[in-house]
């Protein structure tokens, strides 16, 4: 047993050696690569000759000629792709190794990360440079603070000597960029360059926005909206927002036909782990957020195994497959670069399936609902020849292309050829046809119709004209078109057509500035450097990206800052892993953007800020606070981490008084909150319930649990139906089917593995439907049956006793017949002769012998 066991140690110590000798090898060669690592051009501001044409009349502007042609020669290296997620098996495997003693010797590791000394043309060219600058060239002060801000072509950083470039060149020359990277370093103290001033960092930054400074104008914007370091105004942001939108949009049009293509790269990264607290825990990803997995959804799939997916039916004939992956080449996301080329080919494919190649006739037997796909295709082409994307701007190949798909109705074709009619793109103009057109793709809801549309109706500068832009332009907005939402804030702002109101109006022109991104923002870099792995050049990408404004900037700011990732920590003997580099090890900085992060409405980012105030992290322990920040977060049932973090909070008194029955009701609601939450809750509630009782027991101050009765309600008959229909249909109605309108569908246009699945629940509907109704009838029919029957009782036994009461009056009229007839006086037995009274009468009959002496009488008395 011991041999077995030292075997099994031996054999991992040589698994482990291995990958540290290959993670070695790995390193050098990354570091090789990083040495070599192009300048990237959003972070310098400074191009190439074509563009910033070298002055002459500066000191040293020789020098700087021969640095750049020094650094030219360091040879650029393309970007790594990013490693796809490994598996629960591997990760657990890796962690394992990790853990393992590697026997070697080692120092402990440093706070400070060693960085490569620069050699050969990089340091002479940092050389040349700083000759330049002891002349007081602008050039070369502006590139060795870049060389040492950002670390380019692996030059090791130095941020108090990159501040002192900035500074000399802002202060002595006025630089807007140099001015801009002074507020930077002044607003966040990175790298401890300078100590943290808003008033100075708010003082630079409106120095490079009154000089037109991009990134400084949407600072200095985000700082009046927020109220960073300044009272709120929305005038001011407004007018700064403004103008980063006016530049926005003259940009996104000085592109093709149509407008730039715009590819979001804005993410946060704590969304590729399931948020700030993990899959489940986070608002991110549970309660409403959680997608379920299902076998047609594309829940947990990454991008390359839809693409292998898509292509694998593809090449079996599905041209649904075959459209969606041309979509996604075209479109392009993050992850996916665009592909113009094969984007062609595949909507070719299509195409090509439904159009003969040589005369353009359909072809005989085509499938079901190809012809709309290949329309749809045939609109995609069309435009591509239309804006010359991978192939040659082409306007009668695109008119072509548009023609065919609008045989079919598809809403791209109309779209396009209505821009051609409209502008004259190979065609003659033609107003009214483009008219028509657009308002044909707009009944589609093509959001590029509605604001064409809007557009022609705001020319016309007509009230009623205004309210019919403004319904388009909402319209295209519901699609987060740039454009729409330019127009919305243009009228807005002006008070034309719509009601001058400042938020909405800098709301829009918010949206617009922040969805520029190519042209206003560090996105591309930051994550391009994060997929490289190089952490603190991302980490000041974001930086600049969160103080213009951008909330998931901010909050990959604090995710990267963040101290407190792991929630079940691992011992220090037992982690590996090297330690954080200085320049991410900084608490309070991570507490101050979790803070902009949640005022922008940040659920996860607020609970976070709980957790920083309740423990001490970047701050003074604040219980008070860290109470606020949960309760705030667990309003409408948001966060279960945060109604979780109160019911603790109850249970202990920690800022909050300690009430047993409270806690309980907190967590309570953290479970109906989000299931995921049973094991944790459960456990609480066990210990809690175990307190409660001792408390009880020991007649204690704290207010023990006490369960509330259930309140009951006797339902009728109509309500009982009600809520049983109410809730299968909640049951069988699909929350999430927003999420998936576009995924992979097969070629009948269902998705694919839920034909079945949706007939049977079609029919178990329709016969639950139809037998409850069926018996509702019933029953009313029933009762109408009972109440005629009873009604027809009632008249019948009516019907009886007048027939008997009318034989008894015949019967006593016979009889007295029968009685005359027998020869009574009178004619009735027992009859009294006339003028005798009848014995027991009052007074004697008139007219008979004795009534005249009985009247004379009575007179008498």
């Amino acid at each position: 047993m011991r041999w077995w066991l030292l075997s099994t140690f031996l054999l991992l110590q040589v698994i482990a050696l291995v990958c540290a000798t290959e993670q070695k090898v790995l390193t050098k060669d990354d570091n090789d690569a990083h040495a070599t690592k192009p300048e990237p051009a959003g972070e310098t501001d400074v191009a190439s000759s074509e563009q910033h044409a070298w002055t002459p009349y500066q000191n040293g502007w020789e020098l700087v000629n021969e640095a750049m042609a020094e650094l030219r020669k360091i040879k650029p290296t393309t970007h790594r792709r990013p490693k796809k997620q490994t598996g629960f098996f591997t990760t657990i495997l890796q962690h394992a190794l990790k853990a393992l003693p590697s026997l070697r010797a080692t120092a402990p590791p440093g706070h400070d990360h060693a960085q490569p000394a620069a050699t050969g043309p990089l340091l002479d060219g940092v050389k040349l440079l700083q000759q330049a600058a002891d002349q007081n060239n602008t050039d070369a002060l502006y590139l060795l603070g870049q060389f040492n801000f950002y670390g380019n072509y692996s030059y090791p950083r130095n941020f108090k000597t990159a501040f002192n470039y900035y500074y000399r060149l802002a202060s002595q020359h006025g630089n807007s960029s140099a001015q801009y990277m002074v507020g930077l370093m002044y607003a966040t103290g990175v790298g401890d360059a300078v100590e943290q001033d808003l008033a100075k960092a708010l003082l630079y930054h409106t120095f490079a926005a009154d000089q037109g400074h991009t990134r400084a104008e949407m600072t200095v914007a985000a700082r009046h909206m927020n109220g960073i370091g300044v009272p709120k105004n929305c005038e001011i942001a407004s007018k700064y927002y403004k103008r980063v939108a006016d530049k926005a949009m003259a940009w996104f049009r000085s592109g093709p036909p149509g407008g730039m293509t715009i590819i979001p790269e804005a993410y946060r990264l704590s969304d590729e782990v399931g948020g700030v607290y993990g899959e489940g825990a986070s608002v991110v990803s549970s309660g409403i957020n959680a997608l379920k997995a299902s076998p047609s959804s594309d829940t947990y799939a990454s991008i390359d195994d839809v693409i292998e997916y898509l292509d694998l039916m593809s090449q079996k004939g599905d041209f649904k497959a075959s459209f969606n992956l041309g979509r996604l080449y075209y479109e392009g996301q993050r992850g996916l670069e665009r592909n113009v080329e094969l984007a062609r080919r595949y909507f070719l494919s299509v195409t090509t399936k439904y159009w003969r190649t040589k005369d353009g006739r359909t072809v005989d037997g085509a499938k079901p609902q190809l012809e709309k796909i290949a329309s749809k295709a045939a609109g995609y082409i069309g435009r591509m020849w239309l804006r010359g994307e991978g192939v040659g701007q082409d306007f009668k190949t695109a008119q072509r292309w548009f023609e065919r798909g609008i045989k079919h109705g598809d809403s791209q074709s109309q779209w396009g050829l209505g821009l051609m009619y409209l502008h004259g793109y190979g065609v003659p103009k033609n107003i009214p046809k483009a008219l028509e057109l657009f308002k044909a793709s707009a009944d589609q809801d093509f959001s590029l119709s509605h604001v064409a549309l809007g557009a022609l109706h705001l020319d016309q500068g007509q009230p009623n004209d205004l309210k019919v832009a403004s319904q388009y332009f909402e319209a295209a907005a519901r699609w987060y078109n740039l454009e729409a939402q330019y127009y919305l804030a243009e009228m807005i702002h002006h008070g034309v057509g719509r009601d001058k109101t400042c938020n909405a109006a800098m709301q829009y022109y918010k949206n617009v500035a922040e969805r520029s991104e190519p042209l206003v923002s560090s996105w591309t870099e930051a994550n391009q450097a994060y997929e490289d792995g190089d952490l603190e050049l991302a980490f000041l990408g974001y930086l600049m990206a969160a103080e213009q404004g951008y909330e998931k900037a901010q909050n990959n700011v604090a995710f990267l800052l963040d101290p407190t990732h792991s929630v079940f920590a691992l011992p220090d003997w037992l982690r590996r892993q090297a330690s954080k580099p200085r320049l991410l090890q900084n608490s309070a900085l991570a507490l101050i953007y979790w803070t902009r992060s949640a005022i922008q409405g940040n659920i996860d980012a607020m609970v976070k800020m709980g957790d920083y105030y309740l423990k001490g992290i970047g701050t003074e322990v604040g219980w008070e606070k860290a109470a606020q920040c949960y309760t705030g977060a667990s309003e409408y049932f948001q966060s279960a981490q945060a109604l979780y973090n109160l019911g603790w909070m109850h249970e202990n008194g920690v800022g909050l008084t300690q009430d047993f029955h409270l806690a309980k009701r907190y967590y309570d609601q953290a479970l109906e909150t989000n299931e995921e939450a049973y094991l944790p809750v459960t456990l609480s509630l066990l210990k809690l319930r175990v307190r409660s009782a001792w408390n009880t027991f020991t007649h204690g101050r704290v207010n023990s649990i006490q369960d509330e009765p259930a309140p009951t309600k006797d339902w009728s008959l109509k309500e009982w139906i009600q809520n049983f229909l109410q809730d299968e249909n909640a049951y069988y109605e699909d929350a999430y089917e927003d999420y998936y309108d576009d995924t992979i569908t097969g070629s009948d246009g269902e998705p694919m593995g839920d034909e079945l699945d949706d007939e049977l629940d079609g029919l178990i509907d329709s016969l639950l439907i139809l037998s409850l109704v069926g018996s509702i009838m019933f029953l009313v029919w029933y009762r109408a049956q009972r109440m005629q029957a009873h009604r027809q009782a009632q008249e019948n036994h009516r019907q009886a006793q007048e027939n008997a009461a009318l034989q008894q009056m015949q019967q006593l009229q016979q009889q007295q017949q029968q009685q005359h007839q027998a020869g009574g006086i009178g004619g009735m037995p027992g009859a009294v002769p006339p003028g005798q009274q009848r014995p027991g009468q009052p007074f004697p009959p008139m007219g008979g012998d004795n009534f005249v002496p009985w009247g004379v009488g009575g007179v008498g008395h």
